[in-house]
């Protein structure tokens, strides 16, 4: 059998693991129910994604946007590790033929969205997979404390009844101690280990500017920022306005907001991971856990 850091090396090719993703790896492969606070970039996927590797089963991940599970999945299959995307994208028999390859096809994740769960036939269809682990990214929705609360995810509990035999890692970036007591007691997790990790990031620089030219200074941030880009806007209609605003100004950018078409978002998605736009001009629906190493400014319009 392998061990956890000769599954680092095979598939991530690091040498080390950052404290204290050795610890939650060892507590999810005994078994243990656990709660993960770590920073934006903290590598929270990796405490999952390797116990998921080294055990027989699939891990069910839930997690609240489409281009977060996305993201995901695209980088599994990178690295030839075989996952599942259930979105609305596929029909009926392409969900049929998703479970049969769960169920004898070697995959080893399964990504929705807790809405999708909700789904009578999806939970039929998990309850027949031999599921080892279930991880519920971005934990702090299930709060109403939080600041992304999706009613949701009050349901996610059932996963319980539906996978007895599978433990639970709850995973966010940002949880106050209401927003924690709230992810045990609602997802039932008052036996979890709770790991956490300082938020202290030395390489970032947060910086305020108050001003009336909105747009005037964010031209001017832009000119400064080598590399890709975040612009995080209040509306679906401010989202527009700006991607429109910076391709007058010579700028290549993707908007992307909850009301546009799947195809619509994948194709916003691709344009800026693959840097044929490298700023996108988002609404807090994008979500902030996308992995991409070249982002080199995050935005916030307010």
């Amino acid at each position: 059998m392998k061990t956890p850091i000769e599954i680092l090396q095979k598939y991530w090719k690091h040498s080390s693991f950052r404290k204290p993703q050795k610890e939650i790896i060892t507590a999810t492969i005994q078994k243990q129910n656990t709660i993960v606070l770590l920073p934006t970039g903290g590598g929270k996927s990796l405490c999952y994604q390797i116990p998921t590797l080294l055990q027989e089963g699939i891990c069910v991940v839930i997690s609240p946007l489409i281009a977060l599970i996305n993201d995901q999945v695209d980088q599994l299959k990178e690295k030839q590790i075989k996952a599942i995307a259930l979105t609305s994208q596929l029909n009926f028999e392409e969900t049929i033929i998703a479970f049969d390859n769960l169920q004898f096809g070697d995959f080893k994740f399964l990504y929705l969205s807790p809405e999708k769960l909700q789904n009578p036939l999806i939970q039929e269809k998990i309850q027949q997979l031999n599921v080892s682990l279930i991880a519920i990214d971005e934990a702090h929705c299930i709060s109403e404390w939080g600041h992304d609360f999706r009613p949701s995810y009050l349901k996610l509990h059932l996963l319980k009844d539906i996978c007895p035999n599978a433990n639970i890692m709850a995973l966010t970036a940002t949880a106050t101690p209401q927003v924690l007591l709230d992810i045990q007691n609602k997802l039932e997790l008052q036996d979890a280990l709770i790991f956490k990790k300082s938020f202290k990031r030395n390489n970032l620089k947060f910086k305020v500017i108050t001003t009336e030219d909105i747009y005037g200074q964010l031209i001017q941030s832009l000119q400064k920022i080598k590399g890709s880009c975040i612009i995080y806007a209040g509306t679906r209609k401010q989202s527009k306005e700006i991607s429109f605003l910076l391709s007058k100004k010579g700028y290549k950018s993707s908007y992307y907001h909850g009301g546009m078409s799947t195809s619509e978002k994948s194709l916003a998605y691709d344009s800026w991971i693959s840097n044929k736009n490298p700023i996108m001009v988002a609404t807090t629906a994008f979500g902030m856990g996308i992995n991409k190493p070249d982002v080199r400014a995050v935005i916030h319009i307010a």
